[in-house]
């Protein structure tokens, strides 16, 4: 059953270095798992950029994506084993798989990453904005600008560029789908920057909502709880990863693999009428409005 196999507690090991590792994580992230194992059709030929797709929430998008039929195509910052592992197994399962490396904060990255994916497929049916960083502060005196701008320009500008290179590429039933986060909604004391870039994506879900609709191209976001991703040991103490998502209703931090059938469900035609919505997967913690 599956909450025999997902831990409720992790070690209290740390990687020190952002972006983490995914493959020096102890234990490592569930990316897929027998009880989520489907293979359809609803993604047949449409082809998908995940950014941060080479690990953690985006490497189980990123399978997800490629068992109904999607072509994927993953941009990483430098995780070269992970993005490679990634691709190893989407290749393993049948999948097709394009990795682009580079840094999304920059635009002419942006623009040149869209035409690769347009000069090898020709098209672009959907994306998904998933990288992110986060820098934990105890107090704003710690806030530096390098550290603000880095992480605006990762979580927010990443978004806005891609969304801009991809806008005269996208067509009428085409996607878009955003990753904001729980804190977009109740804060975090430590967090400070990083909840501001997922609030400021929660109101960037909602205007391209508006601004796409008439084109017929849906806007929508996915708002994570505490999942367990190489973000986590890579920048909180070993007493915060001790306790981690021992605040929701499941009492346990979410895995990737429970995230993936929300990004699937919001590209296919059975959200065909959803648009400018943000779909909560955080274990039953609660929201403020």
């Amino acid at each position: 059953m599956i909450e025999k196999t997902f831990p409720k507690t992790f070690p209290t090991n740390t990687i020190k270095e952002q972006p983490g590792v995914e493959k020096n994580m102890n234990p490592r992230p569930i990316f897929q798992h027998e009880e989520y194992d489907v293979k359809g059709d609803r993604l047949k030929n449409k082809v998908a950029i995940i950014t941060g797709g080479d690990s953690g929430i985006g490497r189980a998008i990123s399978v997800a994506y490629a068992k109904e039929g999607a072509k994927v195509c993953i941009i990483y910052f430098n995780e070269e084993g992970d993005a490679n592992e990634t691709k190893s197994i989407i290749e393993g399962i049948g999948g097709e798989c394009l990795l682009i490396k580079g840094d999304i904060g920059d635009e002419s990255f942006c623009n040149n990453a869209v035409k690769t994916v347009i000069e090898k497929y020709n098209k672009i049916d959907i994306f998904i904005s998933n990288a992110g960083e986060q820098h934990p502060i105890n107090n704003l005196g710690e806030l530096t600008y390098a550290q603000i701008d880095r992480t605006f320009r990762t979580n927010i500008y990443g978004a806005l560029f891609m969304c801009k290179a991809l806008e005269q590429h996208l067509k009428e039933g085409a996607s878009i789908i955003l990753t904001t986060s729980i804190t977009a909604y109740n804060g975090h004391e430590r967090l400070i920057d990083y909840s501001a870039t997922k609030g400021a994506l929660t109101s960037l879900t909602r205007s391209l909502a508006l601004m796409f609709a008439p084109k017929g191209i849906r806007v929508n976001a996915v708002a994570p709880g505490p999942i367990w991703t190489p973000l986590i040991p890579s920048t909180f103490t070993a007493k915060e990863i001790s306790k981690f998502g021992s605040k929701t209703a499941l009492k346990r931090a979410g895995q990737p693999v429970e995230l993936a059938e929300a990004y699937v469900f919001l590209a296919s035609q059975g959200a065909s009428f959803i648009t400018g919505e943000t779909i909560h997967v955080n274990g039953g913690e609660i929201v403020n409005s």
